[in-house]
């Protein structure tokens, strides 16, 4: 993590031991030791929820992207039951009403 070699970790256990006095020394490496354990498990808790959230965010993308229609395939799905404009012309339709009213004469 630091990339400390073994001398650097004796002279620190040195100064360490000048400092704090060697009766407590124990206690405090204790002490040191496990508030980095709890440090270590509260980072890997919040790294977890994140990643967690994360991926909800990332499914909910997924979704939405697969609910988004090609814009022609929506068209062709809003327009489907319109008339075309071949069958809009009004000569067209005054033509059909026109035969209908010669087939009821004949």
């Amino acid at each position: 993590m630091f990339d400390l070699g073994f001398q650097e970790l004796i002279v620190i256990f040195i100064v360490a031991l000048l400092v704090v006095g060697p009766k407590r020394l124990p206690e405090i490496g204790y002490t040191l030791g496990k508030t980095i354990n709890e440090l270590k498990k509260a980072f890997q808790g919040a790294k977890s929820e994140m990643e967690q959230e994360i991926n909800e965010v990332k499914n909910t993308v997924d979704e939405i992207k697969q609910d988004i229609k090609n814009p022609l395939e929506l068209k062709n799905e809003l327009f489907k039951d319109m008339p075309s404009f071949s069958d809009l012309r009004i000569d067209k339709h005054i033509e059909n009403i026109a035969r209908k009213e010669i087939e009821k004469k004949e």
